[in-house]
């Protein structure tokens, strides 16, 4: 055959970054205190230094934690802290906050860690579709890592692709 199919895309350049591929593994779990305060509203401190101090800890090994507390109720910073010591042996990461807010803080230090050297003048083409939970200002993190070293950033699939940033020759 004389025309033979070239993949132009595979022999090119460009470098396709999915953040799918840098989701750490680990049980994400959102620890609502709400069940330890009195009348469902009121932190008492020793009750709540009660449930702290007979909970079992070891349950949430090597798993992505987010306290909150789902209550209209005032919770004392030194409460989250309280908790925070008790999982440090144990959790991953621990944040106060939402599931997203979690999401968010952990893409926010794989990125931060991220070895960008093989990025250096190359173009990148950074995927949008993912089946894992990732937060839309992950692909924010991501730009402001990659652009000082790329040589143009697009968003989508090879096919189909939105330029963002293209560096000034």
């Amino acid at each position: 055959m004389a025309d033979e199919i070239v993949n132009r895309v595979a022999k090119s350049p460009l470098i396709n970054i999915d953040l799918e591929d840098f989701y750490p593994e680990g049980k994400r779990i959102l620890f609502d205190i709400k069940d330890w305060l009195f009348e469902g509203i009121i932190l008492k401190e020793k009750d709540f230094r009660d449930h702290v101090k007979n909970h079992d800890w070891s349950q949430y090994q090597d798993s992505y934690i987010a306290l909150t507390c789902s209550e209209d109720a005032i919770i004392p910073s030194w409460a989250y802290l309280l908790l925070s010591t008790e999982l440090a042996p144990y959790a991953t990461k621990v944040v106060v906050g939402n599931l997203e807010l979690l999401e968010t803080s952990i893409y926010q230090e794989v990125i931060q860690n991220l070895d960008i050297s093989e990025y250096t003048g190359k173009p990148i083409i950074i995927k949008g579709c993912a089946n894992k939970p990732i937060p839309p200002s992950a692909f924010s993190f991501l730009i402001e890592r990659i652009q000082p070293v790329a040589k143009n950033i697009m968003y989508g699939e090879a096919c189909s692709t939105v330029p963002l940033y293209k560096a000034k020759k």
